[in-house]
């Protein structure tokens, strides 16, 4: 029999080569192996990992089922990372299912968490998600300006965010606006 971490890396594997349903397989028996062993933190993080396949399989309510058990763990816990992480992805739900309100709370949320946390990449992978949701809802100034905030957090950006980081350096300095320290 494979250990909890075992089906759990198996379980990783299987999901980055897009087979969901063996990856939710292997996470369920990766959540009951934690729990056995005592594990209710690590038994949590199966729960979300099988909140994201139903998120990647378009199964939004039983993503955020799932994501709402993990979340009332790390609550109990006091995990205020993993609080965030789960929150962060909850937004994640909630825009795909356009329910904007629910996903802005919840990356709100999750930024904030990860700000008092000093967990700059994650607040700024967040606030890149609430920008381009808020571009999504017509909310250009809004959703630029988030999104330029998060960018300026990152250090390993992808081309596009690159373009957009120096596109947005030049309007602010046509509009005669300032560039983020």
């Amino acid at each position: 029999m494979s250990s909890a971490k075992e089906l759990q890396e198996r379980g990783v594997r299987l999901f980055q080569h897009k087979d969901y349903e063996e990856a939710a397989q292997l996470f369920h028996q990766a959540r009951e192996a934690y729990d056995a062993e005592g594990k209710p933190d690590m038994a949590a993080e199966m729960r979300v990992n099988i909140g994201l396949v139903h998120r990647a399989l378009g199964e939004h309510p039983q993503a955020l089922a799932a994501m709402q058990e993990a979340l009332q763990v790390f609550q109990e816990m006091n995990d205020r990372r993993r609080l965030a992480m789960v929150l962060g992805n909850m937004g994640g739900v909630y825009a795909a299912m356009r329910d904007n309100e629910q996903a802005h709370a919840s990356y709100r949320a999750a930024a904030d968490l990860f700000d008092e946390l000093g967990e700059t990449k994650l607040h700024g992978e967040t606030l890149v998600a609430m920008g381009a949701l808020q571009v999504k809802e017509g909310k250009l100034t809004a959703g630029a300006a988030s999104y330029q905030v998060g960018l300026e957090e990152l250090n390993d950006l992808s081309a596009s965010q690159k373009v957009i980081k120096g596109l947005s350096g030049i309007v602010n300095r046509l509009t005669g606006g300032q560039k983020p320290d």
